[in-house]
């Protein structure tokens, strides 16, 4: 997960926690590439899109999918985003988003 707003980090880390998920947290894109470097077992990356640092999360996917090919990926925004980008291992969710919503997205996803 790479979200740079932290109290919105710590509440995803805790409600996926508890939804029985295990999550691996980032503060931006670029410290998040960093823990793909060093770990690739992850089936998906849950990354807000407008980030500081040099990796905004369209960025952060396209560099993470290099590394880990059949990554699954959440954007989340606050802003209207186009979802042009978007392949058929990605979704969106817009902020705020309520728990419920982002454990059906990942619901959509078979992973394991």
């Amino acid at each position: 997960m790479a979200e740079d707003e932290p109290l919105l980090r710590e509440l995803a880390i805790e409600d996926l926690t508890d939804a029985g998920h295990e999550v691996v947290a980032a503060r931006n894109g670029d410290s998040a590439l960093e823990v793909l470097h060093g770990d690739r077992g992850f089936d998906i990356l849950f990354t807000d899109i407008r980030m500081p640092g040099q990796l905004d999360g369209w960025a952060l996917a396209t560099e993470a999918r290099r590394l880990v090919p059949a990554l699954k990926v959440i954007y989340s925004s606050g802003l209207d985003e186009s979802s042009e980008e978007l392949g058929p291992d990605d979704r969106i969710i817009q902020k705020p988003y309520r728990l419920d919503a982002l454990l059906a997205l990942l619901g959509e996803f078979q992973v394991g």
